[in-house]
């Protein structure tokens, strides 16, 4: 399907680092590249390097007084509460403007590309930093790229985008920039906010005209059962919101794996996804398509693989799950942490799932979220809720 493919990387991109003992370690995304460069899959794609954003561009989407204060706390390393910088969460460090603007700069090269069509799709996986708001630095997120890649966008013209977030978390912070625009549809499929941070993600979450779209998930969901919903929702109200681009959010964090959330899908239904949203961008956005990373926190079993499998997906050149890991990177693993690498591109599952044209069963938690779902957002975009 694809024709051209950009990956923007920069390897100071990894200078994102809130410490040792923090969930998001930036070796995450080291790893996917150095994956993804074993693997041959770099080879099928275009490299490109970025600049940071300008204080102009965070403008976008932040208050300059908020990037003024990130400033402060990036030259002396000390904490601003008001910033939300100093937490638990997001830690204060030397260098945090500058890490952060990076990453949104990326972001914004891949928009910038696909909106000249000089690549069909561009990822950043180091990107997808969805909960920051403009104000303050929430859940890992300094400043929040794909906000800013969407609101760079619309500011060249771009009259419809549609925006899907597959993280683990609530997409609040995207949700949040673009809730009463009706140019931009929100959907977010992440776990229950009753028992996950951020707390929001609501169904009843419709923002202008039903464009924010909310997909609350059980803990315990696993591929069947998420994938179902996915297809319940996501391809019918893309399908009818007609965009001209689409960003996807590919937080994998909802694999079974991860320790900070309670979601069971394999890198088999996650990969499955992936699939499902590069057919979308072609089918329903002319292919143009920006991916970014997002939530992952582990680190060697899983993000790696993960995505890598995004950007060959993205390529046009999927990786038969089969694929041995390169001997090569695992090596390149146990040096660089002291783990032993997965052996095969797959967790070994079929991730089928059956469809909601044969009904939906009250019973079953899963179903029942679809249906609130359904409920709150179809009627607002001409859509019967029932299946």
């Amino acid at each position: 399907m694809s024709r051209t493919a950009r990956v923007v990387w920069d390897d100071a991109l990894t200078s994102y680092n809130f410490g040792p003992s923090h969930p998001m370690a930036p070796v995450r995304v080291e790893l996917t590249m150095a994956l993804a460069r074993d693997l041959g899959v770099l080879d099928k794609v275009e490299l490109a390097g970025c600049v940071p954003a300008t204080d102009d561009e965070l403008a976008l989407v932040h208050r300059p007084s908020y990037v003024e204060a990130v400033k402060r706390v990036s030259a002396s390393g000390q904490p601003d509460p008001g910033a939300g910088l100093g937490t638990i969460d997001n830690p204060a460090f030397k260098g945090v403007h500058e890490a952060s603007a990076l990453i949104a700069g990326a972001s914004l090269a891949a928009a910038r590309a696909v909106w000249e069509g000089t690549a069909e799709h561009a990822v950043n996986v180091a990107g997808g930093l969805h909960h920051a708001m403009p104000a303050a630095a929430s859940g890992f997120c300094v400043y929040n790229d794909p906000a800013l890649a969407i609101a760079w966008l619309l500011r060249q013209g771009a009259r419809r985008i549609a925006y899907v977030d597959v993280d683990v978390h609530h997409g609040d912070g995207v949700q949040a920039a673009f809730y009463d625009d009706p140019r931009v549809l929100t959907i977010s499929l992440h776990e229950s906010p009753r028992t996950l941070f951020p707390g929001t993600g609501f169904p009843e979450e419709t923002g202008a005209d039903g464009t924010a779209v909310n997909v609350a998930l059980p803990a315990g969901c696993g591929d069947a059962g998420w994938l179902r919903a996915f297809h319940a929702i996501v391809p019918p109200l893309v399908r009818e919101f007609a965009p001209e681009f689409m960003v996807t959010q590919h937080g994998c964090d909802s694999h079974a794996l991860d320790p900070l959330a309670n979601l069971m899908l394999s890198l088999d239904g996650q990969r499955a996804a992936y699939a499902a949203l590069h057919r979308l961008a072609h089918e329903e956005a002319g292919g143009r398509w920006i991916a970014v990373g997002g939530g992952g926190y582990e680190l060697v079993q899983v993000v790696p693989r993960a995505w890598t499998h995004l950007i060959a997906e993205a390529a046009g050149h999927p990786v038969d799950p089969a694929t041995p890991t390169p001997q090569s990177w695992r090596q390149y693993v146990r040096d660089r942490t002291g783990e032993t690498a997965p052996l095969t591109m797959t967790d070994g599952r079929n991730a089928e799932f059956r469809d909601l044209s044969g009904g939906y069963d009250p019973a079953d938690p899963i179903d029942r979220a679809v249906m609130a779902t359904r409920n709150a957002v179809f009627p607002l975009h001409g859509l019967d809720p029932m299946p």
